[in-house]
């Protein structure tokens, strides 16, 4: 079982920057593809952005050019860091991760593995 973490949230003003981590305890995420996440109050849970474990990665559209996944050299820790926020971006955002042999996936339905999530707040 793999227990996910995330940190970072927080309320920032349109036009700033945050960074979430995802880490999980007692094991790296480097044989992990792994995702992030959002769900805003009201709507479905929206895929954000997704890493393979060689580091390729792809992007929601309403994100791309704003957000970027990376991991540490470690493999312990996944970030999403998050420029040019938008009131729009509000809501909780989860940390995911699978096993499964995939190099990227948006799909939310191939994740194992689940933090509880982290708020972000954005305000106009």
């Amino acid at each position: 079982q793999v227990q996910l973490v995330e940190s970072g949230g927080g309320l920032v003003q349109a036009g700033g920057s945050l960074r979430l981590s995802c880490a999980a305890s007692g094991r790296t995420l480097s044989s992990y593809v792994m995702g992030w996440f959002r769900q805003a109050p009201g709507k479905e849970r929206e895929f954000v952005a997704s890493i393979s474990r060689g580091a390729g990665t792809i992007y929601g559209d309403s994100v791309k050019g704003r957000f970027t996944i990376a991991r540490d050299n470690a493999g312990k820790t996944v970030y999403l860091q998050m420029n040019s926020l938008k009131p729009e971006d509000t809501a909780v955002y989860y940390c995911a991760g699978t096993s499964a042999r995939y190099l990227t996936t948006p799909r939310l339905s191939d994740y194992n593995y689940w933090g509880q999530g982290t708020q972000v707040t954005v305000s106009s």
